[in-house]
């Protein structure tokens, strides 16, 4: 992309100018004797306090509430492999959205290395200065061996939005449309199409949150995943061996026949026949941005209740219901790590906050909603508490 793509007329670009984060002081620097308090002399005594016990840093340096936001690049939104530079916007605008809709405080981090050793050496350098680790557009499936290894060896939280985030609000937005066509999750027969970084959370996620594995089937850009399959590895092996009870094989469409759910996390087209071969009342989740796997209005001929992940159609599946309340309340509960417990309590208040109120096209709540991340964080803090990883 050259310059020459650039409009300075068009109000995107002119919104980006300068960028979409500042540095501010919190404190006053309008006398000598401000600066003697917020900087030397002053400043060494809380150095000393922090060295004799560290986790003063919590509360006398901005550690208790901001997170790094990091990626390498290697998979940002839908553009691919840009880069670091070229990925600054996207984290600038997700460290907005942490202080918009959870007063967190973030910083951009992009890496010029795509290597595992190499990101997971530098992210455990920079941990001291932050609460928490947000991992970001970081493809698979690099991206869960730099999230196991940082979480092993760090004792603040590292979370990788693009898997949990999703993982998360498609709980949540599951619960609600089970709830609406009364139905139980366990008695549900789901199809995951994709088995990258979001198909597996997903996955995980769905079973974690009550989905019955057996009743589960994943697919991949090669079929159906299953022990019949020769060709996997790693997480894809893992899921081989717990789903897919019925040892079902063949593509999507063999997936889908009689499934009463679909999650598509994958970005390929699934043609209406495949859709049409779903249960009576089924439920589809199309995520892929900004083409779903299948148009909503061509899935609403034959679903009950139908999600994307676009703005412009109802029900729309949006990290941002998720990541901001997580990491408020995972700070707020000075947790060392977030667990399963604390993903399946952020997806129940998710949906909680329309659960009395729940329409085929209101499943979710609006990512504007001022309700979802104090209730995420406090229902996040208290499953930590829980789950024995609160400090606080």
């Amino acid at each position: 992309m050259s310059s020459s793509t650039v409009d300075p007329a068009d109000p995107v670009f002119q919104l980006h100018v300068g960028g979409k984060l500042a540095v501010a002081s919190t404190v006053p620097l309008s006398s000598r004797e401000d600066l003697s308090l917020a900087y030397t002399p002053g400043v060494a005594r809380v150095c000393e306090a922090i060295a004799a016990d560290p986790a003063l840093a919590d509360d006398y340096t901005w550690a208790g509430h901001t997170v790094a936001v990091v990626t390498d690049g290697s998979a940002v939104l839908g553009l691919g492999n840009i880069g670091p530079r070229a990925a600054l916007p996207v984290m600038e605008g997700k460290a907005v959205l942490f202080k918009q809709f959870a007063d967190v405080d973030a910083v951009p981090v992009c890496l010029d290395t795509q290597d595992v050793d190499e990101i997971v050496a530098v992210v455990k350098a920079l941990a001291p200065s932050f609460g928490g680790i947000n991992l970001e557009d970081i493809s698979a499936p690099r991206c869960f061996e730099v999230e196991r290894r940082l979480d092993e060896a760090l004792d603040i939280p590292v979370f990788h939005d693009d898997q949990h985030g999703t993982a998360i609000v498609v709980l949540a937005a599951l619960r609600n449309a089970a709830a609406l066509l009364n139905r139980k999750l366990g008695d549900l027969r789901v199809a995951v199409s994709g088995a990258g970084a979001a198909g597996v959370a997903v996955t995980r996620m769905l079973i974690a949150g009550g989905v019955d594995p057996a009743r589960v089937v994943v697919c991949d850009s090669k079929g159906i995943i299953g022990r019949h399959r020769t060709d996997l590895t790693g997480t894809k092996a893992d899921l081989a061996a717990d789903t897919n009870a019925e040892g079902r094989s063949g593509d999507i469409a063999e997936a889908l026949r009689g499934a009463d759910v679909l999650v598509g996390v994958s970005g390929g087209e699934i043609c209406e026949a495949a859709v049409a071969g779903m249960a009576p009342g089924g439920i589809v989740f199309a995520l892929a941005n900004p083409t779903p796997e299948v148009h909503p209005e061509v899935a609403a001929r034959h679903v009950a209740v139908v999600a994307t992940g676009r703005s412009d159609y109802p029900n729309q599946i949006n990290n941002v219901l998720a990541f901001p309340g997580v990491f408020r309340g995972a700070l707020d509960a000075r947790a060392t790590r977030i667990t399963d417990g604390m993903k399946v309590a952020a997806a129940d208040a998710i949906a909680g906050v329309v659960a009395d109120t729940l329409t085929a096209d209101a499943i979710v709540p609006s990512p504007l909603d001022p309700r979802v991340a104090p209730a995420v964080a406090e229902a996040v803090a208290e499953a930590a508490r829980r789950d024995g990883v609160a400090r606080a």
